[in-house]
Formats: C-alpha cells, sequence, structure tokens
C-alpha cells in the first residue's frame, strides 16, 4: 500500500477498520490535491485558478437519507420527531459493509478541528475517495499546525465513499444513499453522495449534540466584529444573505455559517466558508467574487466555458445551489483567532417571498425566542421542481436538519445568554417589497445595508417605532438613507386588501407551525406570536 503525508502512525487507518487499501494520502495540501483531482479527471482549472468540479444528481444535502444512531445515549435526549433512528446493529453493518467498499481503494485523510476554542474543539479525522472531498473539508475546517498532526487522536470519523451504495433493507435506511451519525462511537458514514456539504454539516450536527450540555449554544449563524468590539450574530437559512451581509468590509468576519457561544464569547466552528454563488457579481459582493479568481478555492457546480474556463454564475441549469468553498484567510478582514466576544447584537434573517414583512424590525427577549425557533423564510416559485408560487419554510432554530435535540433545548440556551448579555435583538426581511415574488421586488441590498449597520452602530436604538399591526414588533418609522415607504410594508403594495390577505395568510401560518411548541415555551413566548387579524 502507498502511504504518504504527515500523520500519526500509533493511530492509523487501522484503528478505524480500514485494510487492504491501495494508497492513503495524509494532509495533502492544495497544490498536491488539485495534483490528484485532475489527474482522476474530477474537475478543471477555472479562470483564475479555482478547482470547478461537478457533484452530480445530489445538488444538495440528501436530508430524508440522514440518520442518527439510536442507543443507550441518545435515545432519551435526539429529538427524534426531527432526527430519523437506525438501530446500532444496522450502523455497524453498514459501517463494516463501508471499510470493505474502501479495500484496493486509495483514500485521502484530513486531520483537522472542529472549533476555534481550544477548550471546546474536537478533532476530526476525514477519509475521502476523492481528493477533492479532501479539499473542501481542508478548506472548511480548522487545520493543525504540523507538529500536531504526527500525534493527531479523532473524536469524530467521518468515512466519505460517493461510490458506495447503501442496501436500505440490509442498513435499514431509506435509500441507496446514506449518512449515518453515530454520537457515541463518533463516526459519520457518508455513501452514494457527492455532494461536498454532506461533510461539514455532519460536524456540525455533532457539535449540535455534544456542545448544549456543557452550557454552549451552538448556532447555524454568520458573524462579525466592529472596530470598537461589538460583535454581530446573523442567523439565517440558505438564500437570506448570511454569509453575504457578514462579509461587511467594515468589519472583522468570524465565519460565516457555523458558531458557538459559551462563557467566553462566540468562536468559529469551522475554518472557511460556503457561499453561494448563483448570480454572484463582484459589484453586490466584492469579497466573495474575488475568492472564485483564486487557486485554492473549490467551485461546486458552477458553469464554466469549456474552452475559456471563464465562469458563468448566472447559468443556474445545473442548480441554484453553486457554491465556492474557500479559507477564511481568502476573506481580507477575516478573523485570524476564530473568536470575538459576547454578541451585542443578534440578526435574525428571512427571505420573505410573501412580500408583508418589514425589512427590519426590533424583537424582545421573548419574540426573539419565538421567532428563532419559528426559522421562518420561503422558497420562491423556480427554485425547486413544483414550487409555483412562495411557500413558506419553518426551520426550527434556522437549521432544523442539524438539530438533533429539542429545539426549547436550543431556544432557551438561547434566551438566557441574550438576557444575561442584553443583546439587542431584530428581524431582517431580506426578501420582497411591494408585492409577493413575481409582483413586488427583492429588498434593495443597499437599504439592507442601510438598516443594519443602523442596527448595529445602536443608532435604532432610540428611534421612533410604530407596532406593526400583524406580528407585534416594532418598527422603525424612517432611518436616514432608506426609502420611507419600505419601513411600511403596507404603503408599498398598490392593492392595500391583497396585503392584508397576504399578511393574514402568513400569520395563520406561523401560528399553524409554532403549535408543536406552545408546551415546550412559557407563557410570554406563547404570548409573543403574531395576532390574528380582525375580520
Amino acid at each position: 500500500m502507498i502511504e504518504t503525508g504527515i500523520r500519526n502512525p500509533a493511530c492509523g487507518a487501522e484503528a478505524f477498520g480500514l485494510a487492504g487499501l491501495a494508497g492513503l494520502y495524509w494532509n495533502y495540501q492544495a497544490p498536491a490535491l488539485y495534483e490528484e483531482a485532475i489527474r482522476r479527471g474530477e474537475g478543471v482549472i477555472a479562470e483564475g485558478g479555482a478547482l470547478a468540479v461537478e457533484t452530480g444528481v445530489h445538488t444538495g444535502r440528501s436530508a430524508q437519507d440522514k440518520f442518527v444512531v439510536r442507543d443507550g445515549r441518545t435515545a432519551d435526549t435526539v429529538w427524534w420527531d426531527n432526527n430519523k433512528a437506525m438501530s446500532g446493529a444496522a450502523f455497524e453493518t453498514l459501517r463494516a459493509d463501508m471499510t470493505a467498499h474502501a479495500a484496493g481503494r486509495e483514500l485521502f485523510v484530513q486531520d483537522l478541528y472542529g472549533g476555534a476554542d481550544p477548550a471546546r474543539r474536537i478533532r476530526v479525522r476525514v477519509y475521502t475517495e476523492r481528493a477533492w472531498h479532501s479539499l473542501f473539508i481542508r478548506n472548511l475546517l480548522l487545520r493543525p499546525a504540523s507538529e500536531e498532526l504526527d500525534r493527531f487522536v479523532p473524536d469524530l470519523t467521518i468515512l466519505d465513499l460517493p461510490s458506495f451504495r447503501a442496501d436500505p433493507a440490509r442498513h435499514g435506511c431509506r435509500t441507496e444513499t446514506v449518512i449515518a451519525c453515530d454520537f457515541t462511537a463518533g463516526v459519520v458514514l457518508i455513501g452514494n453522495t457527492s455532494y461536498a456539504g454532506e461533510m461539514k454539516k455532519a460536524v456540525f450536527t455533532y457539535l449540535n449534540f455534544t456542545l448544549p450540555p456543557e452550557g454552549v449554544m451552538p448556532m447555524h449563524c454568520s458573524a462579525n466584529v466592529g472596530p470598537e468590539g461589538d460583535t454581530a450574530v446573523f442567523f439565517g437559512l440558505s438564500g437570506t444573505g448570511k454569509t453575504t451581509l457578514s462579509a461587511d468590509p467594515a468589519r472583522t468576519l468570524v465565519g460565516d455559517d457555523e458558531h458557538g457561544w459559551g462563557a467566553d464569547g462566540i468562536f468559529n466552528f469551522e475554518g472557511g466558508c460556503y457561499a453561494k454563488t448563483i448570480r454572484l457579481s463582484a459589484e453586490a459582493e466584492p469579497e466573495i467574487y474575488a475568492t472564485t479568481k483564486r487557486f485554492g478555492t473549490v467551485l461546486e457546480n458552477v458553469a464554466v466555458d469549456a474552452e475559456t474556463r471563464v465562469l458563468d454564475f448566472d447559468d443556474g441549469t445545473r442548480t441554484e445551489n453553486t457554491r465556492c468553498a474557500y479559507p477564511l484567510h481568502f476573506i481580507p478582514n477575516a478573523s485570524h483567532s476564530g473568536r470575538a466576544g459576547h454578541p451585542k447584537t443578534i440578526i435574525m434573517l428571512t427571505a420573505d417571498a410573501f412580500g408583508v414583512m418589514p425589512p427590519i424590525a426590533r424583537l424582545t427577549p421573548a419574540q426573539a425566542m419565538y421567532h428563532f425557533l419559528s426559522g421562518y423564510t420561503a422558497k420562491v416559485a423556480g427554485t425547486e421542481k413544483g414550487v409555483t408560487e412562495p411557500q413558506a419554510t419553518f426551520s426550527t432554530c434556522f437549521g432544523a436538519p442539524f438539530m438533533p435535540l429539542h429545539p426549547a433545548v436550543y431556544g432557551n440556551l438561547l434566551r438566557r445568554l441574550i438576557a444575561e448579555h442584553d443583546v439587542a435583538c431584530y428581524l431582517v426581511n431580506t426578501g420582497w417589497t411591494g408585492g409577493a415574488y413575481g409582483t413586488g421586488r427583492r429588498m434593495p441590498i443597499k437599504a439592507t445595508r442601510t438598516l443594519l449597520a443602523a442596527a448595529l452602530s445602536g443608532t435604532l436604538d432610540d428611534s421612533q417605532t410604530y407596532l406593526d399591526p400583524h406580528f407585534g414588533f416594532e418598527v422603525p418609522t424612517d432611518v436616514a438613507g432608506v426609502e420611507p415607504h419600505i419601513l411600511h410594508p403596507r404603503k408599498t403594495w398598490a392593492d392595500k386588501a391583497a396585503y392584508d390577505a397576504q399578511a393574514a395568510r402568513l400569520v395563520s401560518m406561523f401560528l399553524k407551525n409554532f403549535e408543536k411548541f406552545e408546551a415546550h415555551v412559557d407563557d410570554e413566548v406563547n404570548a409573543a406570536a403574531p395576532g390574528k387579524v380582525a375580520a
């Protein structure tokens, strides 16, 4: 067997049960991984130097194919309404079959950290069948110093084999695609998908299980820090602007997707960014755009001209979920430590395709918990097969697929931290104004940035507000540099009766969705629900 690279000889692949491999390539850096990826035909080098790859039929996460092992540790702690169970016996059969499948193959291995706080980080070992997957996860997690690699022993091990097809009858899964997590053993098995995001979200899922009992709040959020040391976190689902809005040249970027909040402040779980690139432009998002022209960036499913290798970010033929994965230091003003103080401001982002929510609103602590547990955004027509009109999406804690514990665990922890540190909370709508999707227009990003700057600087604290009649939160009546009508959603609609009907419809969706949480929160949070419009 060929085995090269820096590694711990006392804790090799055989410790995981891998045997008979043709090759093991440990902790290769970007140049060597480029060479291997190109040699294997896994991708092409795009104009500017990024590695462009395709993920095949899986252009996003396979959420319905993710399983958690039910055992003595998880039986009474995992939120089984949201997580699919797999027996320990089925998992062990899957593990044995996958390690047997790896025999005779070459694997790439990365030893990495999850978590920038040395006291809270976990050691993650990732075995991948593809070189570009190894580069991807190396970009996304934190890289130990080379002198740490020869004594590395993992807390969590991921085996990622796109060529392995699961057998539902044999492995207790749903299809030939499987993402199986054993929290007790610290093992994740990924088969029959080339979508690299499964690896990073597996680490996030594991941390979402292990950290709350230690009093650390895991958060699906981006974060940045202002010149005065004021930390802000941005919760939001895909497409709401979480990555875009946190990449602010006037503020230091801590991270774009996953963080923990503990006794000493916040810390990034990752060492890189995974940004959407559909319709990316140098004018709107210059920091992210620049990373697509750099050696070391991985471009997923982005259209590339076969002759010139020029990128076309407007081409969504393959998928709307085109992405780039790059190390955090590719952003000029990124944090070197991945750590920051306690948040001064929390921003909850939504892309309201119904066009009824204001562009910004101040939330009470109870409202913040209500909207955190709701996790609302909306899909627009055309983004998914069968979606012909706006559809409400409620993903609790702004990340339900990655939440193994009951949402109340995360919600109560967040509420306590908000109270302890007197954090200002805002809901920001980056969706539509003047009508629903198809009639109205997308909220101008310039207006969103202006409102965010006002919120983060504290200038909104004393501004005059009105009470939104449908959602009950405080909305500023006037903000310098922002069209006045945008702050009053009803005024932006030509048909006021249509606005009222649309708002009532969305309120009813919120109320229906929250029914499952009512018994798990106190009266104050239940009272923070949107009110029904009188007939």
